[in-house]
């Protein structure tokens, strides 16, 4: 049986683990596919180090060109991450008849439709499972277990690094500087962890999962975005007080048509199965017209976890190769991309205000969320010793996000109003 050749670009965490699985699991992976898998090539930046797995240093390169343009090789595994170059590399890569697998979220965030046009032309597989929530296999659940099926709503945790400073901050009454320099100690958060705290890592993992749940093209432009970063122990605290968690959701819904994309800290009530996710942990949550409610729970992030994922897409291209079927994947992204205004967004809000401790203050508050015509579900008003102002907290019901910020905007200008503390989504 002639082995089926891999070029792998990166020998990182998961592309580690990809080797282990691969060569570990070689009788396995054989008779799935009725071939052996080889790892042909390998891209590193120095053949001379050290490393933790023991590979034969004649299939280490660190030219890129002995993988692209090597005609034994079937499949690229793309496992090194980078935007522009990696792009290059996989278009030049497409063109010459190569299939990809990558776990590279940024990648197909930002060029996916581009790569996967390029893709069918040249009648390629591109698979990319392990860039949303590493070893949970959501990509190919919204692609092929809900392809009967019309997704309402995808909500998610996606980001480990953020949903761990959170439980902590949750679990311990810690702040949030002394959280994320303990992730950036273990190894969670990088020593920039601007991508993963402001919550850009998480909103192109949900540009991915809108445009394969919804089946058109949302850019990372689309996204509404908001990190963890002025989360402070106060608003975990109120939270906790009121039955509900802290966590940082990505939230895509669609209605008639019309779409909408965020990724913003989220309060979640107690009793919803994602309030309970913590740690590193990612989850998903499904809605369906037909299926009604799924959940999707694991890690998100690791060797093994995300090397599984990336080594299933390789089963899955070699299937298609031994059936010649490779780049017949129907097109993903079909429908009109229709977004939805501040007006058609509507969700419950939480606020915190700090206020002039005076009669009638409260009176004048409720009657800028009725002008607004925002309704309220429960308003709380107690003391607080370290604060010499009263504080108030609202709860609304169901509102659009216009009057929302009509009604911030009334508070702003509000004298007995010395600030408007948080303000955060409610879910569950």
């Amino acid at each position: 049986m002639k082995p089926i050749k891999v070029g792998l670009l990166g020998l990182g965490t998961v592309g580690t683990g990809v080797v282990r699985l691969v060569e570990g699991h070689q009788s396995d992976l054989e008779s799935q596919v009725g071939s052996p898998i080889v790892i042909e090539k390998v891209l590193v930046q120095n053949v001379s180090k050290a490393r933790s797995i023991s590979i034969d240093s004649s299939k280490l390169t660190e030219d890129v060109w002995d993988i692209i343009h090597n005609p034994e090789i079937d499949v690229i595994v793309e496992v090194m991450g980078g935007i522009d170059l990696t792009r290059n590399y996989i278009l030049e890569a497409i063109s010459r008849g190569k299939h990809i697998v990558t776990a590279n979220k940024d990648l197909m965030a930002l060029h996916g439709p581009e790569i996967l046009s390029k893709a069918q032309e040249h009648g390629c597989d591109v698979m990319y499972e392990a860039s949303v929530a590493g070893g949970i296999p959501i990509i190919r659940t919204l692609v092929e277990g809900f392809s009967s099926d019309r997704i309402t709503k995808i909500m998610g945790i996606v980001n480990g690094t953020t949903n761990y400073i959170l439980t902590k901050m949750s679990q311990e009454g810690a702040d949030y500087s002394d959280v994320l320099k303990e992730a950036q100690d273990l190894g969670y958060a990088e020593s920039d962890p601007t991508s993963d705290v402001e919550g850009l890592d998480a909103a192109r993992k949900m540009t991915i999962l809108a445009t394969l749940g919804f089946r058109a093209n949302v850019a990372l432009e689309d996204v509404d975005v908001k990190g963890i970063s002025s989360i402070s122990r106060e608003d975990i605290l109120y939270a906790k007080r009121l039955g509900y968690e802290v966590k940082l959701l990505g939230i895509a819904e669609r209605q008639d048509d019309y779409i909408s994309v965020t990724v913003q800290p989220t309060m979640v009530k107690h009793t919803h199965p994602i309030a309970s996710v913590n740690g590193v942990f990612n989850a998903v949550y499904v809605y369906g017209e037909a299926v009604g409610e799924t959940m999707f729970y694991g890690a998100g992030a690791g060797e093994l976890p995300t090397a599984t994922s990336v080594v299933a897409d390789l089963v899955a291209v070699v299937k298609n190769l031994k059936l010649g079927v490779n780049g017949k994947q129907e097109k993903l992204a079909y429908k009109e991309k229709k977004l939805k205004t501040d007006e058609q967004i509507a969700s419950k809000y939480f606020l915190l205000l700090h206020v002039a401790d005076r009669a009638g203050v409260l009176a004048r508050i409720t009657q800028a969320f009725a002008e607004f015509e925002v309704s309220l579900e429960s308003v709380l008003q107690q003391p607080n010793e370290n604060n010499p102002e009263a504080e108030i907290i609202i709860i609304t019901h169901d509102a659009n996000k216009a009057a929302v910020k009509k009604v911030l905007g009334a508070l702003e200008n509000m004298e007995v109003v010395r600030v408007i503390k948080s303000v955060y989504r409610v879910e569950g």
